[in-house]
This record gives structure tokens, sequence and C-alpha cells, in this order.
């Protein structure tokens, strides 16, 4: 099991492969189809903010953190916009688009599953914090501080784990 910790370094990036479990500990951010859109509208009042980040495909609410799918419409939209922007880590479940991967490929950036574990996610999530577009109730765009979330690399240096299931 390897470890990676926020921000992420270029190569962190390099040393991870697909298939690859990893814990995933730092801060955090978390979005989905409401709120990255507007991240993405919004690119250059975020960018500093973005370098070397994770962004994790959920809302936020008292019941917790869990995945959602990241290949609806407006979240895969946005992994190349944000990719760009900084952002090193996407994170949710589903497998993505080619055009994605490719994307993903470009900014040296990776996308990585995670199973839908609510309960145990709870127990390592030490704090979350709204950070933008705070309207949005638990699709706002939130900040956690995390430790040891177990993920999977899904899709990394043009490759992805479901073509090679």
């Amino acid at each position: 099991m390897k470890r990676l910790n926020t921000p992420i370094r270029e190569e962190d990036i390099n040393d991870l492969k697909v298939g690859d479990m990893v814990y995933l500990s730092g801060e955090i951010y978390c979005g989905r189809d409401a709120v990255l859109p507007m991240i993405v509208s919004q690119i250059d009042d975020w960018k500093d903010k973005l370098q070397g980040s994770v962004i994790f495909h959920t809302a936020v609410s008292v019941a917790g953190v869990g995945p959602t799918s990241s290949n609806k419409l407006e979240i895969e939209n946005s992994i190349e916009p944000l990719s760009k922007a900084g952002v090193k880590l996407h994170l949710g479940k589903g497998r993505l688009r080619q055009d994605t991967i490719e994307a993903l490929n470009d900014h040296n950036s990776i996308y990585a599953v995670m199973a839908p574990v609510t309960a145990l996610l709870n127990d390592k999530t030490i704090s979350k914090e709204i950070v933008g577009f705070e309207e949005l109730g638990m699709e706002a765009f939130h900040k956690l501080k995390v430790i040891d979330y177990p993920i999977i690399v899904a899709a990394a240096h043009g490759r992805s784990i479901f073509d090679e299931l």
C-alpha cells in the first residue's frame, strides 16, 4: 500500500500506476455536478488553491461523504479544465471516457476510485469547511482534512483500469 499526501507533486503522480492501492491524507476539495461547473467558470479565481490538489466527487452532509459517479456529464466535463488548472487527483467512482483519460495524461493528473464506504470515511475525516458557493448547501465546494482515505488509481498515464479488467 502506497501513501500520498497533499499537496501532490508532479513526481508523486509519476510514481503511481493503474491499480495501485493508496492511502490519501491531507486537505482535499469536494464537489460534484452542481458546483464543479461553477468552479470551472471562475477558474482564474481558484487556480492558486488548486495547485497539487485533490477533488473528491461528493457532496458533504451530516451523514458523511461517499463517492458519486464521476462520469456524470457536469463532473466529467470539469476534469480537463481542473487538471489544467493544477488538480492532480480526481476521486470518485465509475468509468471515464477515453478522451478524459487522455486529458488527465496531458496534464499529468490521475483519477482514482473508492468504494462507497461512507461510515469508514467518517472516521477518517478530521475536519470539514465550506470554501465556496455556500448557498448550495451540501453541494457547496468543501475542503476536508482527511487521513488514510483508501483509494485505487483507476486512470493514469493514458491507461484505465476499466480497460484492463
